[in-house]
């Protein structure tokens, strides 16, 4: 069980960085307003769990102009898919351990 454990991965502990990852992993690129509308999240707490993925190297942000308007959008990374994926794979594995 020990080893389990030691796979899932601490910065997936919120639900909001699941739930990002998880949007992610279905959508190319996603716009920042989408997955704040898709989370209901804040401006300030969605920045934040957008930062903490971008420092474990886990998501692409591309800031571009449409018009006169910023937008910034984010692509989860190689290593950010197989870290979300190791992490859900011990999850499973966690749910499906017995003594």
């Amino acid at each position: 069980m020990k080893d389990i454990i030691a796979r899932l991965q601490k910065v997936f502990d919120h639900r909001a960085r699941l739930g990002i990852m998880s949007i992610l992993l279905v959508d190319d690129w996603v716009d920042f307003n989408t997955l704040k509308e898709r989370l209901e999240l804040t401006d300030g707490a969605l920045a934040a769990h957008l930062k903490t993925l971008e420092d474990a190297a886990f998501l692409n942000v591309r800031k571009e102009f449409i018009g006169r308007k910023p937008r910034t959008s984010y692509q989860v990374t190689h290593q950010g898919r197989k870290a979300f994926n190791d992490h859900l794979d011990a999850l499973e594995q966690l749910l499906r351990f017995r003594e």
